[in-house]
């Protein structure tokens, strides 16, 4: 037995079938990886496999998108069709949060994305995203926004509709029902 694999969460056996069984079906999202190479990565790394295991519970349906030959690593995402449901009616940072005075959510996105131990995905990496398949048709999702926008109040998110990827944007502290984020991880 790999000494790593003790480390890992007796759930995590689980979590790592789950992961197996949709990599092995949807191998047009990662071709050329070998799921062994991913899982042994995975193993040496107890705190990814929390990580991915948040983005599973929230309900992100986490997959590999690539490899960073740069790193070394493999890139998961969240492939559910929406917005994950677990990590929806969200305003976009602490800041928004705190300035709201009355019915606030209960979290925000950027403080959600790193209790998770993830990242937020970009509008390049949606972009991306959306040429594996055709998600957020019913929902909208928190992208990362540029600091000059999150100066003035604002924040972006994205979401497809008309066959056509549209970025938006809104105040830092508005959160609705159908909007939430999707994440990224590098393990």
């Amino acid at each position: 037995m790999n000494s790593n694999k003790k480390k890992l969460l007796p759930e995590s056996d689980e979590l790592l079938k789950v992961l197996k069984d949709r990599f092995e079906k949807n191998m047009v999202r990662h071709k050329g990886l070998v799921w062994d190479k991913v899982q042994s990565k995975l193993e040496a790394n107890p705190d990814k496999v929390l990580s991915l295991g948040e983005m599973e519970r929230t309900g992100g349906e986490p997959d590999v998108i690539g490899f960073d030959k740069k790193s070394g690593g493999y890139v998961f995402c969240d492939f559910s069709e929406e917005s994950p449901a677990g990590r929806r009616s969200l305003c976009y940072d602490r800041d928004a949060l705190n300035a709201r005075k009355e019915h606030k959510p209960k979290n925000s996105a950027m403080d959600l994305a790193a209790e998770m131990g993830i990242e937020i995905l970009t509008e390049e990496q949606y972009r991306e995203l959306q040429e594996l398949g055709e998600f957020d048709l019913k929902t909208s999702s928190w992208i990362q926004t540029p600091t000059e926008i999150r100066k003035l109040g604002g924040a972006l998110f994205c979401d497809r509709r008309y066959n056509t990827i549209f970025v938006y944007h809104n105040g830092v502290e508005s959160y609705y029902a159908a909007r939430g984020f999707r994440g990224l991880l590098k393990v």
